[in-house]
């Protein structure tokens, strides 16, 4: 059984988060294990308040998992401050897991910024260095660059823009494209464009969880990064292709879609 850690904030709704991680590890295959970050109360219709764990018992969760249970990739998602970063960085520095996956999370769909505005820059020194691949939005990307990313140049632009922070290499997501979603890689040598399929669905909540998780479940299982990222991406357009039309507001991707039969 291959393994795979999730390292991110818990969403009481399941869409997001670790719950979105776990279960996108389950349907892939993959054992998963968590180390929660922060707390959230959120549902489909938003974020409505965060508590964060210290780093003492962050770093003890990290400590617990690698002492007993060989991780096969990590994926970091929400965290929220700066002590939890370094945490965090220092942890896995000393266990040198293979592959790190990082979204790097900073503001939820309804406007909540999950990423204190302090803590960017300890996330871009820190944090960005240690990872096999980052995979920010736009909306990320441009708080990360520091300016309007809106076309597929400006992305190819921002992806070396990032790569120049330290990390292994860069996927820039693209959903919210006008000509369509297309994410652009890039790994200090070549670029490399996933085109995907506009889904018109308002059910996208967890996407991007969903999306990083779903890389670092094909690491953990062996793939390279090349495959990895077009496995992902053929598991999460499925996921929201038959999302989940689930509370008052953006609803969840359906991470086990596989597994239902269409009139389930």
């Amino acid at each position: 059984m291959r393994t795979a850690l999730t390292i991110a904030g818990s969403d009481s709704s399941g869409g997001a988060g670790v719950q979105a991680d776990l279960k996108t590890f389950s349907a892939l295959g993959v054992y998963g294990m968590s180390v929660i970050v922060s707390v959230t109360a959120q549902n489909t219709l938003g974020v409505e308040g965060v508590e964060d764990l210290t780093p003492e018992i962050i770093g003890r969760q990290i400590d617990a998992v690698f002492k007993d249970i060989p991780v096969g990739a990590v994926k970091i998602g929400m965290v929220s401050n700066s002590s939890a970063i370094r945490t965090i960085v220092e942890k896995l520095k000393n266990y040198h897991p293979e592959y790190v996956v990082l979204d790097p999370v900073m503001i939820s769909k309804s406007g909540y910024d999950l990423l204190k505005p302090e803590a960017q820059d300890t996330l871009i020194r820190e944090l960005i260095p240690i990872a096999t691949v980052v995979t920010p939005n736009l909306f990320e990307t441009e708080r990360l660059v520091g300016h309007k990313v809106e076309t597929l140049e400006e992305m190819r632009q921002a992806a070396e823009q990032v790569f120049q922070m330290g990390p292994k290499s860069v996927l820039i997501k693209g959903g919210h494209l006008k000509k369509g979603p297309i994410d652009v890689f890039y790994d200090g040598t070549d670029f490399h464009q996933y085109e995907g399929k506009r889904v018109e669905t308002k059910n996208t909540h967890g996407t991007g969880c969903t999306l990083s998780s779903a890389i670092a479940a094909y690491l953990a299982k062996g793939l390279n990064l090349a495959d990895a990222i077009h496995e992902a991406k053929i598991y999460i357009q499925g996921a929201i292709e038959h999302s989940l039309p689930i509370g008052h507001g953006h609803g969840p991707t359906h991470h086990f879609y596989r597994w239902f039969s269409e009139d389930e």
